[in-house]
């Protein structure tokens, strides 16, 4: 009984979430957006049943919606963020499953029935993610950059045909090549730009 019930109150909540987020989207009130938005990434952090209904509702569809909308890059980038980390969440809680015996076995299987990489792919989320590294601050970047290479082997096919990405790429890559550069002159061995250009020259590598 206890149980069903708990099912029925995080149902609600992310019934009631989605509509909310969706009700701030259409009123263009970011601050609102934001808001939810952060009360839906402490729902769904390690808790694979919640990631099955939020799917289940729609709440791929939802967040897509909110990238879209014009004026919400740092929404854009919270989003992304929160993806990064579900599919990695999802991704160890696996392989430590297999390397130790302590796991639940009840909540391992429950990860194992979050089909995220494809409803991602499915809601077009490798072009969403793509497109996105076309923002201008560094740290957004950094995230996008994060999510592209956790999403590599759900959206490589659809990376290595998209010309946009390619042409990002190779621009941010002559762009943090002189910014490392610079951090090299200054005395920086391991600096911010030059991780920044490992990760995409590491991504080009893994899409040639």
């Amino acid at each position: 009984m206890e149980a069903g019930l708990g099912h029925w109150l995080i149902l609600t909540a992310f019934f009631c979430a989605l509509e909310l987020v969706q009700i701030c989207v259409a009123l263009t009130y970011p601050a609102c957006a934001t808001q939810v938005l952060f009360a839906l990434c402490s729902l769904l952090r390690h808790f694979p049943y919640a990631q099955q209904q939020f799917l289940k509702l729609g709440g791929l569809q939802v967040l897509r919606s909110l990238v879209q909308e014009k004026n919400a890059k740092v929404l854009a980038v919270r989003v992304v963020t929160l993806l990064y980390d579900l599919v990695t969440e999802k991704m160890f809680a696996e392989e430590e499953a297999e390397l130790t015996q302590g796991s639940s076995p009840e909540k391992l299987q429950q990860y194992r029935q979050v089909h995220l990489l494809p409803g991602l792919r499915e809601q077009g989320w490798c072009e969403i993610t793509a497109h996105l590294l076309a923002l201008p601050e560094h740290d957004a970047r950094e995230k996008v950059l994060q999510t592209l290479g956790a999403l590599l082997a759900t959206c490589r096919d659809h990376y290595r045909q998209d010309l946009q990405l390619s042409r990002t790429l190779s621009s941010l890559q002559a762009e943090y090549q002189a910014l490392a550069s610079l951090e090299l002159q200054e005395g920086e061995d391991d600096g911010y730009f030059r991780e920044l250009l490992a990760s995409i020259n590491s991504l080009l590598k893994e899409l040639r």
